[in-house]
């Protein structure tokens, strides 16, 4: 049995009014007649109706979170932490699947067409700062690096820096041919390319010479394409004694392409990966990569929306960046 306000009320001995003003967090009620009705809840397990309190409100309680892949192991994971934080707020999320397609993210940007969304959590792949400020309404969180500085809240990580301190990691263990998987040339390719700039400018502090035979270029960046990149770097005579994809399931597919062509990692070849996705600390070996502190990411997002959410449409963007880790594992040390 669900029971309402009055049924808690009633249980404690004050006005329908009193309650609703308890449930809601008000101040101006006397801390005795607090006390009793949060009794009173505790004893009916009253459980307050947040559907009606949000239309209330002109909301719905449902904001929506719209990345480009949910195969790829980060959006998945990103995604339950997305949700964790919502949920402390009473929010339900929907989540969309855009494939980095324009068409299908202006969608999202636009409001998911007729579904009611307070507001929207978007990882653009294709859409431009000038294609997101000519959409107006739904208050909107950007993630990733395709779009910052732009019409919107920001959260994103340093990928500069970590590509940098990963690569820097490789070299601190006598590896000199390090490859670079995961290139990409395509509008959409931004995290590929401030990777790749943090791969040369380890290099250049390191003192090696930038190799274009060691960069290895992926249309995705999935298990098959980082298997297919290895491969193509070893048959056409290119040797590394280390790899840095650019991200963990690229990786994961190198160390079966390594291991198919009998190279030992890390003995012959050190392999490091990038997000930290749960199988890499499972892989044989298990994965060297940068951390990016996913939790945090997604708490910045859901803290940013709701105050866009609340009322605050004055503020100017913010563009906040979320801390992340070198974890080094068996890929590149020896177990």
């Amino acid at each position: 049995m669900r029971h309402r306000l009055k049924d808690v009320a009633e249980r404690a001995g004050v006005s329908v009014k009193t309650v609703s003003n308890v449930v809601n967090g008000y101040l101006h009620v006397r801390p005795d007649t607090r006390a009793r009705v949060e009794e009173a809840i505790a004893e009916l397990n009253y459980r307050p109706n947040l559907s009606a309190r949000n239309l209330r409100k002109g909301r719905t309680g449902v904001i929506a979170l719209a990345v480009p892949e949910l195969d790829i192991p980060y959006f998945a994971e990103l995604a339950r932490h997305v949700v964790t934080a919502a949920a402390e707020r009473g929010w339900t999320v929907l989540i969309d699947q855009t494939g980095g397609g324009a068409e299908r993210e202006r969608v999202a940007a636009a409001g998911i067409g007729d579904h009611m969304i307070d507001g929207l959590i978007l990882s653009p792949l294709a859409l431009t700062a000038e294609d997101l400020a000519g959409l107006d309404g739904t208050p909107m969180v950007l993630l990733g690096e395709r779009v910052d500085h732009g019409p919107a809240d920001h959260v994103g990580i340093d990928n500069v820096a970590a590509a940098r301190e990963i690569t820097a990691h490789l070299v601190g263990l006598g590896r000199r041919r390090i490859a670079a998987v995961g290139s990409q040339r395509t509008p959409e390719g931004a995290s590929a390319r401030l990777r790749l700039a943090g791969y040369a400018a380890a290099l250049a502090d390191a003192g090696i010479a930038y190799d274009e035979a060691l960069v290895a270029p992926a249309p995705a960046w999935h298990r098959a394409d980082g298997a297919a990149a290895v491969r193509h770097l070893l048959a056409t005579g290119v040797r590394p004694d280390a790899v840095f994809c650019f991200n963990d399931t690229l990786a994961l597919g190198a160390l079966r392409a390594l291991h198919e062509a009998g190279l030992r990692v890390p003995e012959d070849v050190a392999v490091a990966g990038f997000d930290d996705i749960e199988d890499g600390r499972f892989s044989v070996p298990t994965l060297t990569t940068i951390a990016p502190d996913k939790e945090r990411i997604g708490r910045l997002a859901v803290e940013m929306l709701a105050a866009r959410v609340d009322g605050d449409r004055e503020t100017p963007p913010r563009d906040l960046t979320a801390p992340y880790r070198l974890t080094p594992r068996e890929s590149t040390h020896p177990a």
